[in-house]
């Protein structure tokens, strides 16, 4: 087994999510560590926390905000954002962002305020 990952974001299927569309890596019953998702937001995606993710943000396209509880924020390409566990957020506008949950995405911590 090689001691690395690797993934090609534009080759993973896109899904739908409350935020958008996302195509995510590393998603795996044996990764706990971290994963990566490309995700593309159409408009405003839908206010939520996570009660033990971490997550980074990183703005590749577009501007517009970040609401970070309550709080909005302008952001654009290359703004980054670290949001903690329990912070209420969304993206806000038409941005193609590359998030890094740590640890790895669980759909089960995704709570809607």
């Amino acid at each position: 087994m090689p001691n690395y990952l690797f993934a090609q974001l534009d080759e993973i299927n896109q899904q739908r999510c409350p935020c958008g569309y996302t195509r995510r890596a590393f998603i795996a019953p044996d990764n706990s560590t971290a994963t990566v998702h490309l995700l593309d937001v159409e408009s405003d995606a839908q206010v939520h926390y996570h009660k033990t993710l971490t997550e980074i943000y990183l703005i590749l396209e577009g501007t517009g905000e970040m609401e970070l509880d309550g709080a909005r924020i302008p952001v654009k390409p290359l703004s980054t954002v670290m949001i903690q566990p329990g912070c209420r957020h969304r993206a806000i506008g038409k941005l193609r962002i590359a998030i890094i949950p740590i640890p790895a995405f669980d759909p089960a911590d995704e709570w809607f305020a």
